[in-house]
């Protein structure tokens, strides 16, 4: 891929389940290295335009390429499947860890099943990125044993494991204490300021005035403004965006 192309290009996308449009016709482009924060209320389709470009969720229409695969296809075999999926990585607000492993053993399970490394060098990587998150000295305890900021930091550790190209993030925080927010967009601050590219549903509305390249607003499957992010959280012109804002109890300077 060309860095001056798009790593994901949609195009009159559109997404159905049943008789309800979620998502109606939206095109837009991310490109290498930008942080782009999806915000709107919800039901606004964020979600699932993150679950998309994963192709946790398949199309109705409209074309959608992502890291030059054409995401468009009905069928995709499922080589291609775990290709996309090793170059895109998405983390949830829900943890999913597997209970009855450890972290390292979470953090080395993909990696050796899905891109074939060595028990030693998967080990090695997971050690990498816990220490990346900070959490070097919990490679050996369960997550019933973690906090629920730790258990995301772990969480966030496993898909950097795959060495993904993209990091799709689905309202990281929203499952956790206030208190423990902070720890987890600090490492999301880290990854962005790596250069790591990112698209962010989230409702931190600081984080994404301050983090984000570019910011989505999204309004019933459609998107209802875009632009630089500070210059749209901070003077917003759509009037659903400012009432979504104040909403927030982030009102516009």
């Amino acid at each position: 891929m060309n860095p001056a192309d798009p790593a994901i290009r949609f195009e009159n996308l559109e997404k159905r389940y049943g008789a309800v449009q979620v998502l109606n016709g939206i095109s837009g482009a991310i490109y290498p290295g930008e942080v782009v924060a999806v915000i709107g209320s919800s039901g606004c389709g964020k979600s699932t335009l993150l679950r998309c470009f994963n192709r946790l969720e398949t199309i109705n229409g409209g074309s959608l390429v992502v890291n030059d695969m054409d995401l468009s296809q009905p069928n995709l075999s499922l080589s291609e499947l775990r290709q996309l999926r090793a170059q895109v990585g998405i983390v949830f607000q829900q943890f999913n860890l597997f209970p009855h492993m450890t972290v390292l053993q979470n953090l080395t399970l993909a990696p050796r099943r899905v891109l074939r490394e060595s028990a030693k060098e998967s080990a090695r990587l997971a050690r990498v990125y816990l220490e990346k998150v900070g959490l070097s000295e919990k490679a050996q305890a369960y997550p019933e044993q973690l906090s629920g900021g730790q258990k995301q930091r772990v969480a966030i550790a496993r898909a950097l494991c795959m060495k993904p190209k993209i990091m799709l993030f689905d309202e990281p925080t929203s499952a956790l204490d206030p208190e423990l927010v902070g720890e987890v967009l600090a490492v999301m601050q880290q990854l962005a300021e790596e250069g790591m590219t990112m698209v962010v549903v989230t409702h931190e509305m600081q984080f994404a005035r301050e983090v984000a390249t570019r910011v989505i607003f999204l309004n019933k499957g459609q998107i209802e403004e875009e632009g630089a992010a500070r210059q749209v959280l901070t003077y917003p012109k759509s009037d659903r965006l400012k009432a979504f804002l104040s909403r927030m109890s982030f009102a516009p300077a």
